[in-house]
């Protein structure tokens, strides 16, 4: 997913959270938008103009006398080619001033004069007792009814010392946001239940069998589900990925866990794809102790199959449409066409797994019951984007 081609007026407010819109304006950039900084006064107060002027390469825009502009109507001219404008970090004074239509600086006006076509994002930051006051409430309310995108708050720790909602949210979690905005609704309102990782065997409390995945594919697929508005549980493996923003995340170690994971969360779901790397065996007997050197011999382990996960989701009275991952080292494609037809899916997803775990590329071929359709190489972000696509035209 990326932003290229968009236009973002980002708008500063006052407040500590202010340097967080620096990371913000780069990850924006880096996504490939343009972006158009418009300070009030008071955000001039916690970060600098030149600052941001400085990492998006604009001149960044604070007076709404301002005579750079030749008609001298920053708060027309500004937003006549926007694509969204984004308030971040967003006071509660400010979120009042967008309720009343209040016009008193550069920033509100520009806000009260947008074009109904250009959608407007806030993203509140404030002390937990100010987000938690009534009068904010009614205003939060208030926005949402005239079509104000919230973007958070999140809780936790907050400058002032105190914990609770109030905190804006993180620069990548904004940068997630906004990308899903812009994204076609090709999964709204459908449920979505996603396995993604590898899982972890345990030979005795130190040791274990498991295996290359690194999650990265299932968590892009989790991001573009949620981005095509899906409601997404992510059932996931021992990985090092954050958790993506938006998604419910269940966390599991070994098959057993995820099968049960899986089995707890299916009802009610449209869609199940099957992306994680499943052990398909379990040592028999955990030691319950560190297994020991014993004269130079190897220890015995005696193994058995773990659940077929795929294959009992797909076996149930009513299933979701089923889509499935198969990760193989040689012949792919006789492989693959074996698989989808052995589990009964409609669908599944193929790939050379060495070459492919932990890298951020992959290159997959769809299996079908009309033949192979390879999508080619590319990021596991754009090939998650395009397998949404195919599974909703298939849909």
């Amino acid at each position: 997913m990326s932003l290229t081609g968009k236009h973002i007026v980002l708008g500063l407010t006052g407040g500590v959270a202010c340097y967080k819109a620096a990371e913000l304006a780069r990850a924006l950039i880096k996504a490939g938008a343009s972006v158009q900084v418009v300070m009030t006064e008071a955000a001039r107060h916690f970060i600098t103009p030149v600052t941001m002027q400085a990492l998006t390469g604009k001149p960044v825009f604070t007076d709404q006398w301002d005579s750079r502009i030749s008609n001298n109507m920053a708060h027309i001219d500004l937003t006549r080619h926007a694509d969204a404008i984004l308030i971040a970090p967003c006071s509660a004074d400010f979120m009042r001033k967008l309720v009343h239509g209040a016009a008193d600086d550069l920033l509100s006006t520009l806000c009260l004069a947008r074009p109904s076509t250009v959608p407007l994002l806030v993203a509140p930051a404030m002390n937990v007792e100010m987000w938690q006051n009534p009068a904010t409430q009614r205003n939060v309310d208030q926005l949402k009814q005239d079509g104000v995108s919230l973007c958070g708050p999140a809780a936790g720790e907050q400058a002032c010392g105190e914990t609770g909602l109030g905190r804006m949210l993180e620069p990548e979690q904004l940068l997630e946001m906004l990308l899903a905005f812009f994204q076609p609704k090709l999964f709204q309102a459908k449920k979505v239940l996603i396995t993604a990782g590898p899982t972890f065997e345990p030979i005795d409390p130190v040791r274990g069998i498991t295996n290359l995945s690194s999650g990265k594919m299932g968590y892009a697929l989790a991001r573009a589900a949620h981005a095509a508005g899906a409601e997404v549980t992510l059932v996931s493996g021992p990985t090092a990925l954050p958790a993506p923003f938006g998604i419910k995340m269940v966390s599991v170690i070994t098959a057993r866990d995820m099968h049960d994971a899986v089995m707890v969360h299916i009802a009610h779901q449209d869609i199940f794809i099957a992306v994680a790397a499943v052990a398909d065996w379990r040592v028999s007997e955990v030691s319950q102790q560190k297994i020991k050197k014993q004269n130079g011999a190897s220890p015995e382990l005696q193994f058995e199959q773990n659940p077929d996960i795929l294959a009992a989701v797909a076996a149930l009275p009513k299933p979701p449409y089923c889509v499935g991952f198969a990760a193989e080292s040689e012949n792919l494609l006789e492989y693959g066409r074996t698989k989808r037809e052995k589990k009964g899916i409609p669908l599944l997803v193929g790939n050379i797994g060495p070459q492919t775990f932990g890298k951020d590329e992959n290159e997959l071929v769809l299996f079908d019951a009309q033949g192979d359709h390879p999508l080619g190489r590319a990021d596991k972000d754009t090939l998650a984007q395009q397998l949404i696509a195919e599974i909703a035209r298939r849909l």
